[in-house]
């Protein structure tokens, strides 16, 4: 397992010196294709040492930015991390109450805005476009330290505030160290997407190891319909290596007989249940690849399990295998009382080891909730209910909060779906809501994304399968589902559709 000192030694090792080697060899290569424009190594590197030069005369560690899909944006990610500063980003099409709550939450006193909108927060606002290019060589700060965090994320927070995970430049560099594990090979020649709004982790897994081989990314604007954006890029450029959530396939089926990427060797999944079905189908549009299912959470920095799609694929429910533990981590299955489970044994997966991150941002109650030590490791609850079989795979069967009991009986909601997805041959989304009725008692109902039409022979295939206390009281139909800012579907904001017509009646 990789370990990692104050001193930055790691983060220098696995990140700044592969860039610096990547801006002396791969200067005329390109680095990013954005909106159809190409950008090389050099101009990357240029626009980095102009933001670099700002920043270091301010004595700050947090700085906002701007999360826009432009080379500035990324090249300012470059210039605070060799500066040994944090990134925090901001989504800009996010409401600004919500971003000014962020920036409360830290302190920020300066944001990078790379766009053309300003802003009417009561900070330092640095116009990257002002600043003229800096054609100096890409040196770091000695002060750079692996416990530092590189950025800040802010999830949605149960009660409402958005809860801040901060990580830290070890824990980059331990999710560096894993993935080089993995065997993935890349190098100036790939083609990588990158299809993720800075706001979301997964972003980092993209375009962090495709800069690190030279390689060029190309990238998915803000706010654009991703699946539709992500055919277009597949179509046009042959993508050789690609990290995606799942619900991008679904949306693709449509699609598949007109999409083929021969050139493709390397294709990841995570963020969301990676389906059996799915997967299956998307094997045709890319047939030289080698499809993984990842997992993690972004407190076990971006992901942390692996698993090899083959013919034979592990599931439960129609929901794939999330395999076994990479380099850095240590999986393990606790129950109610935090007791370690046996193989074989269901209950809620726990992460140890260098990716994992510090704690909430400035937030004692949830660091008590979700952390704990034990087994001589500190350990994060990730609220996934999972099982470790014979061969040390983990099989991940849902959320914990995706359990419910109906008339005593302890129902997956997962299991309901698959069948129902079955019933659909995976062409439709399903999502099964529970809601308690007038009297307090827990019931179901099952909503179908499309048009609407008769399900009665859906009903009747759900009693096929089902015993009679899993079956749905009603079925709806909701002609698209709203995803959240992830592009994960937005299971809350169904539940919450549903429970308002349910109380229109």
């Amino acid at each position: 397992m990789l370990i990692y000192n104050d001193a930055g030694i790691m983060f220098i090792e696995k990140v700044i010196l592969p860039l610096q080697n990547n801006f002396e060899k791969n200067g005329k290569e390109y680095a990013f294709c954005i909106g159809k424009h190409f950008y090389s190594y050099t101009q990357l590197l240029q626009r980095a040492n102009a933001i670099k030069e700002v920043i270091r005369s301010i004595p700050e560690q947090y700085f906002g930015l701007m999360a826009y899909d432009d080379l500035d944006t990324y090249a300012a990610v470059l210039a605070l991390w060799a500066e040994g500063r944090c990134y925090v980003p901001l989504h800009p099409l996010q409401p600004e109450a919500r971003l000014e709550n962020i920036i409360h939450q830290v302190g920020i006193q300066t944001v990078l805005n790379t766009g053309e909108s300003r802003w009417p927060f009561h900070v330092r606002e640095i116009d990257t476009h002002a600043l003229s290019d800096a054609d100096d060589a890409f040196s770091f700060s000695q002060t750079l330290r692996d416990a530092d965090p590189a950025y800040i994320l802010f999830t949605s927070g149960s009660t409402g505030t958005p809860k801040g995970v901060p990580v830290s430049f070890g824990n980059v560099a331990a999710f560096i160290d894993a993935f080089e594990d993995l065997g993935i090979q890349l190098t100036e020649k790939d083609r990588c997407l990158q299809m993720f709004d800075l706001t979301f982790d997964l972003s980092v897994g993209s375009y962090l190891p495709a800069l690190l081989h030279g390689a060029c990314l190309y990238t998915v604007p803000v706010g654009s319909v991703k699946y539709e954006e992500v055919f277009c890029l597949m179509d046009d450029y042959q993508l050789t290596v690609a990290l995606m959530v799942p619900s991008i396939i679904h949306y693709l089926r449509p699609y598949m007989k007109e999409l083929t990427d021969e050139k493709m060797h390397d294709c990841l999944f995570c963020g969301e249940a990676l389906l059996e079905d799915d997967v299956k189908a998307w094997k045709s549009s890319v047939p030289k690849a080698k499809i993984w299912n990842v997992y993690g959470p972004t407190e076990n920095t971006i992901y942390c399990t692996f698993y090899p799609v083959d013919d034979n694929i592990k599931n439960i429910n129609g929901t794939v295998c999330i395999g076994k533990a990479m380099k850095n981590t240590r999986v393990a299955v606790v129950d109610e009382e935090n007791h370690f489970l046996q193989p074989g044994e269901k209950g809620e997966l726990c992460l140890s080891g260098s990716q994992l991150t510090a704690g909430y941002w400035h937030d004692y109650q949830n660091n008590h909730l979700a952390f704990f030590q034990d087994n001589g490791g500190r350990w994060y609850k990730t609220g996934d209910i999972c099982m470790i079989d014979e061969d040390g795979d983990v099989l991940y069967e849902g959320r914990k909060d995706s359990q419910v009991k109906i008339q005593g009986f302890r129902v997956e909601l997962g299991e309901i779906e698959n069948v129902a997805r079955k019933f659909y041959k995976g062409r439709r989304n399903v999502v099964a809501v529970p809601l308690p009725n007038d009297q307090g008692l827990m019931t179901l109902h099952l909503v179908v994304e499309g048009k609407n039409e008769d399900a009665t022979s859906l009903k009747s295939d759900l009693q096929n399968y089902l015993p009679t206390y899993m079956l749905p009281e009603d079925i709806r139909f909701m002609k698209e589902f709203p995803q959240n800012a992830n592009n994960k579907i937005d299971r809350k904001a169904i539940r919450k559709k549903v429970e308002y017509k349910i109380g229109n009646k």
